[in-house]
């Protein structure tokens, strides 16, 4: 697992240019154009479970969800901040982003620490010290699960269909 470490105040733009707004949709395309003005070897190097930390005011920017579709598509286990943007928040929400807000964290974190996240126990450890962040609500975790609030909330009408009948 790798850390992408970056600043304050990193816009969706950055995270996915506006340029291919109206080009790109499916995550397949969306892949190739993450960050790619912030770090262009970020969609080439970045693998599943890998982290990002950010400093305040991640996501913030349009309201587009491509930035959170990418981050989803290829695999980041969670983006930790100190702080993010509502709209990107919400969005990441929908799309089942784990977002962590932990500035202890970020502030502790040096290049090449070990980090591991524990959601049972709202912990974040960087370089064997724990960091706690606000336990989050069943329902999040429950999103995030299922896939997004697209697939949560189809599971939960399946559910109560398959009651009703039984």
């Amino acid at each position: 697992m790798k850390v992408w470490v970056y600043g304050d105040d990193i816009n969706t733009d950055m995270l996915f240019p506006g340029k291919y707004t109206y080009t790109c949709s499916e995550p397949s395309e969306i892949k190739p154009h993450l960050l790619e003005d912030l770090d262009p070897d970020f969609a080439k190097q970045v693998r599943p479970g890998d982290i990002i930390f950010a400093g305040r005011n991640f996501g913030c920017g349009s309201s587009r969800e491509q930035p959170v579709v990418g981050l989803k598509a290829v695999g980041i286990e969670a983006v930790v901040a100190k702080s993010f943007a509502r709209i990107f928040y919400r969005a990441a929400i929908n799309q089942g982003l784990l977002l962590i807000e932990s500035p202890d964290a970020i502030d502790t974190y040096q290049p090449g620490d070990k980090v591991e996240l524990d959601l049972a126990k709202s912990r974040i450890r960087v370089a064997g010290k724990d960091f706690s962040f606000p336990q989050l609500p069943p329902e999040i975790l429950d999103i995030r699960s299922a896939g997004g609030l697209l697939a949560y909330t189809r599971n939960k009408l399946a559910s109560r269909e398959g009651k009703a009948e039984g």
